[in-house]
């Protein structure tokens, strides 16, 4: 599944389009790679997504090609959340 869509599908980024900006600005890592937007996601990868000043480390659980709001949480786990300093 390209990463774009596992954003939005999972409901970590709320939009695809916005998705794919992240992803095409270096934000996002695919277990230490950095990422865009096209790139190919699997199970059990691990993502870090940098949104402002923190930067949110998940693992991809499952894949799903649609999801409704109480499955979209499952999909994923969150590892850690680390504060930015400026």
């Amino acid at each position: 599944m390209r990463l774009d869509k596992f954003l939005k599908v999972s409901r970590i980024i709320k939009r695809r389009t916005l998705a794919k900006e992240v992803s095409d600005q270096g934000r996002v890592s695919i277990n230490g790679v950095v990422a865009k937007a096209s790139s190919t996601v699997k199970v059990n990868d691990e993502l870090k997504i940098r949104f402002g000043q923190k930067i949110v480390t998940v693992t991809i659980n499952e894949l799903k090609e649609t999801s409704k709001k109480e499955e979209s949480a499952g999909m994923y786990t969150i590892v850690s959340e680390e504060k930015i300093e400026a």
